[in-house]
């Protein structure tokens, strides 16, 4: 199960659920955008119990992305109860990804 791109009124929706969610805001013409998509769809297989991963395009919804702050993609933010936890940019790798929700799901 790869991870779901969705728009910003999905995201609303989705935030409002009991499932932390993980946002990967990111863009096609990004090229460690699309090198680290195959992890990240890993990240979505693994936590799909217990997180909603998905990716956001910024040049499609670059609202949400302005209105957080974000400059720099691809960074992964994790919401709880509709809240941002944390943020990580230009994750490494998936053990990086691992190590940054696990840190952060507590």
């Amino acid at each position: 199960m790869a991870a779901l791109n969705i728009n910003v009124n999905q995201f609303e929706q989705l935030k409002k659920s009991d499932k932390p969610v993980l946002v990967d805001f990111w863009a096609p013409w990004c090229g460690y955008c699309r090198r680290i998509s195959p992890v990240y769809d890993k990240i979505a297989d693994a936590y799909s119990d217990v997180l909603h991963v998905v990716k956001i395009n910024v040049d499609e919804d670059g609202g949400l992305s302005d209105s957080m702050g974000i400059e720099v993609i691809p960074t992964l933010v994790l919401f709880k109860d509709g809240e941002v936890v944390a943020s990580v940019t230009n994750p490494p790798s998936k053990a990086a990804i691992d190590s940054f929700i696990a840190e952060n799901m507590a």
